[in-house]
């Protein structure tokens, strides 16, 4: 937040103390405190090499005598401080092209950031965890340009492999030459049926193998996969496939092509897009030639079987396989060539991957194997790594067909959305209904999940996540839509004109401008740390001080003098811009009724 009491404060310091820069940091005043911004001194004992209490009571001097000052006192380390009218609305909504634009980082700091989000396998159609995916990676690329860096927003679609071979031996026992078109099926949830239809004849195999082998009780599934019928001839199917088998390769294709297009449609559904989408059956081969190059180098060494490894052991990693004996790859080999295709593409300053925390140490392993092969890049190589996400009735399993589909719960969600309109509202049309209905819900799904830190796991509740009261995406666009209900309420006052903001003493005015004035740090910190929760956290909290402000202030019901109603009409205003900026960053539509 920038304030000329505290510029002057810091440049004051610099003077005094032959400091070429000093940054001071305010923080809104804890809700037991009148006053309007705090400094903590203890941020400043460093820099100024001084005790934080006396720089305290230094500040609290300086400030006492400040035009802008109405009040200061200092507790401890602490500087609490209260503004003038004139100053507070000055230094924060009253120049509100500057407001905004300071949230841009400075040129020599920008940025080109490469994401890479969402990653399907073709065998199965989205789910909720693809949700909480898709709806991290969307947020952060538009958090990223927010503030002015350049980011490319990139897919790699898992469509070979042992699992994609699954789904298609299903469809050549089970499939009757089904198509999306003769069953009413999207593509993507026919094939999902496969899978699902593999796994139970997969079970049932494992179980007529253990009742006449008691021997084998012992066994997991997974040990006892080639030893199936079915397993050895989904290991045939791949092998097929590699091989470039007409039939198999023609087949793949097919469901593959199903499988995509499903997911075109969720994609337009939550409006995700992609510079460039890779594909694993294009890129799997990638990471051999490194891997030769590494072995010449000396970094990587073949073991008395004949497989490749790397010794990661001092960075505190294991050593890890890279090539097997037979000489084919490993996803950690794949995943090298394809981030040093991506680099060969694009030549981003630093690439991001959103993926969940399992392959946490996955991808450990891959930025230090890319340090060790010396890349310039390495350094700049981030895991943004999300938790599970469960129903309040427990965890999704895909193989049993127990995963929360990411259309059906769209579906629900537009429902639970239709219903809570209906509740408040009776006089729209059917069509304007279903559009209502479709923005609340998806926008209820992506906040629910952008709310939470990635880092912890999450239960996800339907009807809880469309509620217009609560931690909600609704709450927010709820606050946005009165807005507009208001401005159009006082249409005849023009918005735009010289507000006297002197006018504006109470409290919960004075809360609402300065928790405008915190929207470009807030996004500035979100891009830092690529944290999409923290925008999602300050949209609920600046709905909520709307909301307070609006039950203790109105602005054109009442007595109110037509002054106050222009100054109060021009700062929810500026509140209702925030907010649909805000869910502009986070991909969340906006409505001007609710």
């Amino acid at each position: 937040m920038n304030f000329k009491c505290i510029q002057d404060l810091a440049q004051h310091w610099q003077r005094t103390q032959n400091i070429n820069h000093l940054e001071l940091i305010t923080d809104i005043c804890p809700p037991n405190m009148v006053s309007d911004i705090t400094l903590n001194c203890f941020r400043l004992a460093g820099p100024l090499k001084s005790n934080p209490m006396q720089l305290a009571i230094k500040a609290a001097e300086f400030l006492k005598a400040h035009e802008d000052v109405k009040k200061v006192e200092a507790i401890k380390a602490y500087v609490n401080i209260t503004l003038t009218e004139t100053a507070l609305y000055r230094d924060t909504v009253e120049d509100f092209k500057g407001l905004m634009d300071s949230a841009y980082v400075a040129p020599y700091e920008r940025k080109h950031i490469l994401i890479e989000y969402s990653a399907p396998n073709t065998n199965k159609p989205l789910h909720l965890g693809h949700l909480r995916n898709n709806s991290l990676g969307m947020a952060l690329v538009e958090i990223l340009k927010r503030v002015g860096h350049e980011v490319t927003a990139v897919n790699l679609v898992n469509d070979r492999g042992i699992h994609i071979c699954k789904s298609m031996i299903a469809y050549q026992r089970f499939g009757n030459n089904d198509t999306p078109d003769s069953t009413g099926k999207k593509g993507d949830h026919l094939v999902g049926d496969f899978y699902v239809a593999y796994d139970k004849e997969l079970k049932k195999q494992v179980k007529a193998l253990k009742d006449h082998n008691p021997e084998l009780n012992t066994k997991s599934d997974e040990k006892l996969f080639l030893k199936t019928e079915i397993g050895q001839a989904t290991q045939k199917i791949l092998q097929d496939w590699e091989d470039g088998d007409i039939e198999v390769r023609k087949l793949w294709q097919t469901m593959n092509d199903w499988t995509l297009n499903g997911f075109n449609q969720t994609y337009a559904r939550m409006k995700v897009c992609f510079d460039k989408v890779y594909f694993e059956s294009d890129t799997y081969k990638l990471g051999r030639n490194i891997v030769d190059d590494g072995l010449r180098q000396g970094i990587f060494y073949k073991t008395s079987n004949g497989a490749v490894e790397i010794d990661l052991t001092a960075e505190k990693l294991d050593r890890k396989v890279v090539l097997r004996k037979d000489g084919t790859s490993l996803y950690i080999t794949q995943d090298l060539g394809t981030t040093k295709l991506k680099d060969d593409d694009f030549y981003p300053d630093a690439m991001i991957w959103v993926v969940g925390d399992e392959q946490i140490y996955h991808f450990r392993v891959l930025f230090a194997i890319c340090k060790k092969l010396g890349y310039k890049w390495a350094d700049n190589l981030f895991h943004l790594a999300y938790g599970m996400v469960n129903l309040p009735s427990g965890r999704m399993k895909s193989r049993e067909g127990t995963v929360v589909d990411a259309d059906q719960l769209f579906d629900e969600m537009h429902a639970l959305a239709k219903k809570e309109i209906l509740n408040r509202l009776t006089d729209l049309t059917p069509e304007e209904l279903e559009t209502r209905a479709e923005i609340i819900g998806v926008g209820a799904v992506k906040f629910m999940l952008l709310k939470v830190n990635p880092k912890n796991a999450m239960k996800f509740d339907p009807e809880a996540a469309v509620k217009f009261e609560g931690d909600t995406g609704a709450l927010v666009q709820y606050a946005y839509a009165r807005i507009s209900s208001i401005k159009r309420k006082a249409a005849e006052i023009k918005i735009g004109t010289t507000s006297d903001w002197s006018l504006l003493t109470h409290a919960k005015e004075r809360e609402l401008a300065i928790k405008c004035a915190q929207y470009p740090d807030i996004l500035k910190k979100s891009a830092r740390d690529y944290d999409c929760c923290r925008l999602a956290t300050y949209l609920l909290e600046l709905a909520r001080t709307f909301n307070s402000f609006y039950h203790d202030c109105p602005v054109i019901k009442g007595d109110v003098s037509p002054l106050i109603q222009r100054s109060r009409l021009e700062l929810i205003d500026r509140v209702q811009q925030i907010i649909g900026d805000g869910l502009k960053v986070l991909t969340i539509d906006r409505l001007e009724s609710m």
